[in-house]
C-alpha cells in the first residue's frame, strides 16, 4: 500500500473510532456497546500530551532541537497550518497558554537556559496539542480536514528532526568528497557563480541577512501550501506533502552518490573574495579530497524544496504565490553566497525536483502519460549529471559553450515537463466544510 494509501487509511479509521466516541456521549446510556473504540479519545489525549511533554523536558531534545534555529522553526509550522486550516484566531490563544506553560516548565523546573529560538518551538509543540484535540474532536468532513492536517505534520517535523543523524552517517561513510569535482565544473562555466554572489551578498548586509532568514525559514513555505492546497483539493495537497516528505530521505541517497559539502568548506576565509583564476582551475587536479562538514551539497535539497514549493502552489491565492517565489529567489541567493553550494548543485536540483513530483503524483497514472515520461526524463538526466561530474569533469573545459549549452538544456527542459506534469493533474475542487469549524473549540 501506497503512503498515501495509508494515510487515507489511519485517517479513516481514526475518524471512525472518534465518530463511534461521540455518538456514545450525544446517545447516553442506550447507545453504549462493547467497544474498544470509543476509549480512543482519552488514549489519544494522554499519549499527544505525554509526547509534548516529554520531548519538551527532555534537555537533549532541548539543546539540539528547540533551540535548534531550522528546527524550531520546523516546529513552529504547526501553528501555520492551525492558523490556515481551522481559521480560528481563538486558536491562538490557546497555542499562547501552551507556550507559556511549556517554557514554565524548561526555565523554572527545568532550569534550561533560555534561548530565543525555543519560543517558537514551545508554539509549535502547544500547536501541536491544539490541532490533535480539534482533530479527535471534530466530526464528519471537518475531522477528516484536521486529521489530514496534524498526521502528515507529525511525520514532517519527524522527517527534520532524523535528517541531521541521517547527515552524520552519510558523513562517517565517505570521509573524502568530490568538492574539487563541482569546483572544476564551475569553473569551466569561466564565471564563478558563488564567489560572485558571496561577494553580492558581503556588499549588502540586508540582503544577506534577508536571504538566511528565507534559507533557515524553509518549514514554513512548506506548511503554508500544504495548509492552503488542502483546504483547495485534498488530492493536490497530498501529494505536495508526499513530495515533501520524499525529498530528504532521497536526497540523502544521492548525498551518497557524489558526496560534497560546498566551496566555502574548501576555501574558507579565502572565500568569496580571492577568486580562483581560470586557468589554474583548468589545470586542477580533480581527486576526492578529505574534508569535514555535512554532505548535503548535491543536489541542493533547499533549492529542490522551494521548487516543489513554488509548483505545487499553483492555484492558490497571489499572496501565496508571491510568498513562495520570494523563497525561490532567496534561496539561490543564500545558497551561493554563503558558500554552501556550487552553482551546479542549483541545476541538479530542478530535474531531481521534477523526478520527486512525478514519483509522488500517485493519482496519475504511471504506466503512460506525463507522469512517466517526467519521472524517466528527470532520473536519467540526474544520475547523468552525476555521472558526468564524477567520471568526466574534464569533458566541460573542452569549450564554455559546452557546460552553458547543458545548464540552459536542463533546466529550459526540467520547467517544460514541470508545466506538463502540473497540467496532467485533476481540475481545483474546493473542500466543502461544515459550519462546526466556525464553532469548535477546546474544552
Amino acid at each position: 500500500m501506497t503512503l498515501p494509501g495509508l494515510l487515507n487509511s489511519a485517517v479513516s479509521s481514526i475518524s471512525h473510532a472518534s465518530s463511534e466516541r461521540n455518538r456514545v456521549r450525544d446517545e447516553g446510556p442506550a447507545a453504549m456497546q462493547p467497544t474498544t473504540k470509543a476509549s480512543l479519545n482519552p488514549a489519544f489525549y494522554v499519549l499527544l500530551f505525554g509526547v509534548i511533554l516529554c520531548l519538551a523536558l527532555n534537555s537533549d531534545f532541548y539543546t539540539s532541537t528547540i533551540t535548534s534555529t531550522y528546527l524550531s522553526l520546523a516546529l513552529f509550522s504547526a501553528v501555520v497550518v492551525l492558523v490556515l486550516v481551522r481559521r480560528q484566531w481563538t486558536d491562538l490563544l490557546w497555542v499562547a497558554l501552551g507556550a507559556l506553560v511549556l517554557s514554565f516548565l524548561d526555565y523554572r523546573i527545568r532550569g534550561f537556559k533560555p534561548m530565543m529560538m525555543a519560543g517558537f518551538s514551545f508554539a509549535g509543540l502547544a500547536a501541536f496539542g491544539v490541532l490533535g484535540v480539534h482533530s479527535v474532536r471534530a466530526q464528519g468532513e471537518e475531522r477528516k480536514l484536521l486529521l489530514y492536517a496534524f498526521v502528515p505534520l507529525v511525520l514532517f517535523a519527524g522527517s527534520e528532526w532524523a535528517a541531521t543523524s541521517l547527515l552524520d552517517i552519510t558523513e562517517r561513510l565517505h570521509p573524502k568528497t568530490f568538492d574539487l569535482f563541482l569546483f572544476s565544473f564551475d569553473s569551466s562555466l569561466h564565471v564563478q557563480i558563488s564567489f560572485l554572489a558571496g561577494q553580492l551578498l558581503s556588499k549588502l548586509p540586508w540582503l544577506r541577512s534577508a536571504s538566511i532568514f528565507f534559507y533557515v525559514a524553509l518549514p514554513l513555505p512548506l506548511a503554508l501550501v500544504y495548509a492552503v492546497q488542502l483546504r483547495r483539493n485534498r488530492s493536490m495537497a497530498l501529494v505536495a506533502m508526499l513530495a515533501f516528505l520524499a525529498t530528504g530521505p532521497i536526497g540523502i541517497l544521492f548525498y551518497n552518490m557524489l558526496p560534497a559539502c560546498g566551496p566555502v568548506h574548501i576555501f574558507g576565509a579565502v572565500f568569496p573574495w580571492h577568486i580562483p583564476r581560470t586557468a589554474a582551475a583548468m589545470r586542477l587536479q580533480a581527486t576526492p579530497i578529505l574534508i569535514k562538514g555535512a554532505r548535503n551539497a548535491i543536489p541542493s535539497l533547499h533549492m529542490t524544496w522551494v521548487l516543489l514549493i513554488w509548483w505545487n502552489s499553483r492555484g492558490a491565492a497571489r499572496w501565496v504565490r508571491g510568498i513562495a517565489l520570494a523563497f525561490v529567489w532567496f534561496t539561490v541567493a543564500a545558497t551561493l553566497g554563503t558558500g554552501e553550494h556550487y552553482f551546479v548543485d542549483l541545476v541538479v536540483a530542478f530535474p531531481f525536483s521534477l523526478m520527486i513530483q512525478a514519483l509522488c503524483s500517485y493519482s496519475l497514472p504511471f504506466r503512460t502519460g506525463e507522469r512517466r515520461t517526467c519521472f524517466l526524463f528527470a532520473i536519467f538526466v540526474t544520475l547523468a549529471w552525476l555521472a558526468l561530474l564524477s567520471f568526466s569533469v574534464k569533458l566541460f573545459w573542452i569549450s564554455p559553450l559546452l557546460p552553458w549549452t547543458m545548464v540552459i538544456a536542463t533546466i529550459s527542459s526540467s520547467i517544460l515537463l514541470w508545466h506538463r506534469l502540473m497540467r496532467a493533474h485533476p481540475e481545483v475542487k474546493p473542500i466543502a466544510l461544515q459550519a462546526s469549524v466556525a464553532t469548535a473549540g477546546v474544552s
